[in-house]
């Protein structure tokens, strides 16, 4: 067979493909229970090669090989080819030169290979995924016990890589749950620390109710009563989010929809004690993002309560600004408070570090935050970066994957 002849595919190539990908076994290395079936083929059926491959788009790639030092092989120099694009059971080859599709291959006239038997690996969802084959530079008869005995085997090939894949997802699904499992334990002790920014403002706002209606009786009072209310109901959604996304941690990453940026900004604004000396600047245009809105809340209520909490100017600005491309939504806040040397960039991010300084409010932060925003930021492919000077404030980039 030269390379200028037509290969047959299977019907069913990408879906096949597909289902070989999930194994995650192309280049995964020998393994001595695949050499063991490959040994016993060769030897029930006396052949000096015996091989266990696996076929993508291009090469046949040997989990096994016995009887040759080769690893792999052009998809269209492969005898196997022809045996996972058939419906038989088992695929023989008695004298290679005498068929026509093998008479001209490299594999037949360089290598002197002349006997060939293939059974492909059929997986549970009937895709062909290689092969268990044995292989002779001389003609062969084949009996009906030895092709029982290569079916068989091909068999144990199939439900080893099946128990290997079911294993490999089961390993997969318990990180997947640890992760949401410590993501929960972060995002409850954030979200803890961020409840007390509007409980504040409700304790402060109420005992200066409660002075002001008894000295003055002043009808004021209602303003502040409104309020405590308005403080009061954000804080009631907040908790309602982390109910539901602490019962199915899932949502905080898969559930996706559209919101507008600055009627977000606006929201988180409303939960945070923001003192007059600081002003606060969102993007003038208005922007529609199709993002999980509980994780954009929470890294937005992070960033801009340590933004306000760290100012010591007696003027402070904090800017938000916001750029898209055709991959990821770019947010940057940017401060000109007390800034963070060089030295802890990196640190900050890390879980349980602070930086030991007091805020304006001479509360002394958790290291909970960043660090949270951080890891929420990796399970959805995106990342945050800092660009700081002492005293002139910082730079908190985040880069969002659509």
């Amino acid at each position: 067979m030269g390379r200028e002849k037509e290969l047959p595919i299977p019907e069913n190539e990408v879906e096949r493909l597909i289902a070989l990908q999930s194994y995650d076994i192309i280049d995964s290395g020998e393994e001595k229970d695949f050499d063991a079936i490959a040994s016993i083929a060769s030897a029930i059926c006396g052949t000096p090669i015996s091989l266990i491959t696996f076929i993508d788009d291009k090469r046949q790639w040997f989990k096994s090989h016995v009887g040759t030092d080769l690893t792999e092989n052009f998809r269209d120099l492969s005898f196997c080819t022809y045996a996972i694009a058939g419906t038989d059971e088992i695929m023989i080859v008695p004298d290679a030169l005498q068929d026509e599709r093998f008479a001209n291959n490299p594999v037949v006239t360089d290598a002197n290979v002349t006997f060939y038997a293939g059974v492909p690996l059929v997986n549970e969802d009937g895709y062909a995924l290689g092969t268990l084959c044995v292989l002779d530079q001389q003609p062969h008869d084949f009996s009906e016990a030895q092709i029982d005995a290569l079916k068989a085997l091909a068999k144990q090939v199939v439900d080893k890589i099946e128990l290997q894949r079911k294993v490999l997802l089961l390993e997969k699904t318990n990180q997947e749950l640890l992760n949401a499992n410590v993501l929960i334990q972060k995002f409850a002790s954030m979200a803890a620390h961020d409840i007390k920014n509007p409980l504040s403002s409700i304790n402060l706002t109420s005992q200066a109710l409660r002075t002001r209606q008894e000295i003055t009786q002043h009808e004021s009072c209602l303003r502040l009563v409104n309020m405590n209310i308005s403080a009061a109901d954000n804080l009631l959604v907040l908790v309602d989010e982390m109910m539901a996304y602490s019962k199915n941690p899932a949502l905080l990453l898969e559930k996706r929809q559209e919101f507008n940026l600055n009627t977000l900004i606006a929201k988180v604004v409303s939960l945070l004690t923001v003192p007059d000396s600081i002003q606060i600047e969102w993007p003038a245009e208005k922007h529609q993002l199709y993002f999980s809105i509980i994780a954009m809340e929470q890294i937005l209520i992070n960033l801009l309560s340590n933004a306000i909490r760290y100012n010591d100017k007696s003027e402070g600005r904090i800017q938000v600004r916001f750029s898209e491309d055709q991959h990821y939504y770019q947010l940057e806040i940017q401060d000109n408070g007390r800034g963070i040397p060089a030295a802890y960039h990196d640190q900050i991010f890390a879980n349980n570090v602070t930086l030991q300084v007091k805020d304006r409010f001479n509360n002394q932060g958790s290291g909970i935050g960043l660090a949270t925003v951080k890891d929420l930021l990796y399970l959805l492919g995106s990342t945050i970066t800092v660009q700081s000077l002492p005293g002139e404030g910082a730079t908190f980039t985040v880069r969002l994957k659509k």
